[in-house]
């Protein structure tokens, strides 16, 4: 069962935001919410990025050559 109300989303769409069937179709569930009024997700911080970066870090040399392993 779909987590989503298709019916109530397709009316919100296509009547509300005057989208043919086409359009509606073509957007992913997080534009459509954007397009609803919803909240985009808050922007990444230095502490996010600096966290990211910990957890992620590049396998490159000092020299610029990529590392295996």
């Amino acid at each position: 069962m779909s987590r989503f109300d298709w019916p109530t989303l397709m009316r919100a769409g296509m009547r509300g935001l005057g989208l043919c069937p086409a359009e509606f179709w073509a957007l992913t569930p997080a534009e459509l919410h954007l397009l609803l009024g919803g909240r985009g997700a808050a922007p990444l911080r230095r502490s996010g990025l600096e966290a990211l970066m910990a957890a992620y870090p590049d396998n490159r040399s000092e020299d610029g050559e990529e590392q295996n392993g």
